[in-house]
């Protein structure tokens, strides 16, 4: 097996959690938050693809999705363009607001894509690419794809806890 293969099942495993967390789930939950500093699923499925567009374009060497798409139009959040949610304070997270979660899907999905065709088409050599010297080490694109990896599986599980906590709360 390729380490392409591992880290576009990887990114593949992501997409599963995020359907289940996302799908079916009226606007109020995927917006609702355990407390008023907390995030909640929609920011949650925001962000980690924010990120994850934002650093594969960087990667790529390729516009975001988020602007050459027209998702940054579709969600017309009321934040700096460019966002992707690092930083944000309980109010910036507040704002991140959908009507459905086909919004969410479709942008999580569009990202997905890209990230798949992206990783299915590098050598291994590839991945050794520095991508970002401001670290020592330089960070390879290999160590790059995993960051942004482990990040969104982690905002996932998050999304999921948060979604069953509010369902818990709601008595569904």
């Amino acid at each position: 097996m390729k380490a392409t293969d591992v880290i576009t099942d990887g990114f593949g495993r992501i997409r599963e959690i995020v359907h289940e967390v996302v799908e079916g789930v009226p606007p109020d939950l995927l917006n609702a938050r355990v407390d008023p500093a907390a995030n909640s699923v929609t920011w949650l499925v925001w962000h980690l693809t924010r990120v994850q567009d934002d650093h594969i374009a960087d990667a790529a060497g390729t516009e975001q999705l988020w602007d050459s798409d027209g998702w940054s139009d579709r969600f017309a959040l009321p934040l700096p363009a460019g966002s992707t949610g690092y930083g944000h304070s309980p109010r910036d997270v507040y704002t991140v607001r959908v009507n459905s979660g086909e919004l969410l899907l479709g942008y999580f999905d569009a990202v997905h894509k890209r990230t798949a065709s992206y990783v299915r088409g590098l050598a291994a050599t590839d991945l050794e690419r520095v991508v970002d010297e401001r670290w020592d080490p330089p960070v390879t694109l290999g160590v790059r794809l995993v960051s942004v990896l482990t990040d969104d599986l982690q905002h996932a599980g998050q999304a999921a806890f948060v979604r069953g906590v509010l369902e818990r709360d709601r008595g569904a």
